[in-house]
């Protein structure tokens, strides 16, 4: 028997933890905060997109295959698709209360009607 482990990706403000603010978009945050299946925290590390590495490639170098996040746009969803990084859409304002919606299957999956257009 296979065993998954989940390592979850939250956009966020600063380095607060699971009181932390969850940011408005995905690529344009200060850093990424990491959960394991169980919400504790693993670790935080800043967005430096690094020599062409993108937010999802950086996502996925960290072992990420969980994105919650409140938008992102197309290249960045589709990106995430490839990689194997499952993507969530919510409103929930803190890294705690967006993971708490995905723990209690609250939260939306991500899909070409519910993430911005507008990003490229």
């Amino acid at each position: 028997m296979k065993i998954i482990k989940v390592k979850i990706a939250i956009p966020t403000e600063n380095k607060k933890g699971l009181n932390d603010k969850v940011t408005e978009h995905f690529g344009r945050c200060n850093t990424f905060t990491f959960l394991n299946e169980k919400g504790e925290l693993i670790e935080i590390i800043d967005n430096k997109s690094q020599l062409g590495l993108l937010p999802p490639q950086l996502l996925k170098k960290h072992g990420a295959n969980v994105l919650l996040c409140k938008a992102l746009g197309l290249k960045a969803f589709d990106l995430c698709k490839q990689l194997g990084i499952e993507v969530y859409i919510s409103k929930a304002k803190t890294v705690k209360e967006i993971f708490e919606e995905w723990k209690n299957k609250k939260i939306k999956k991500a899909n070409f009607e519910n993430i911005c257009k507008h990003g490229k």
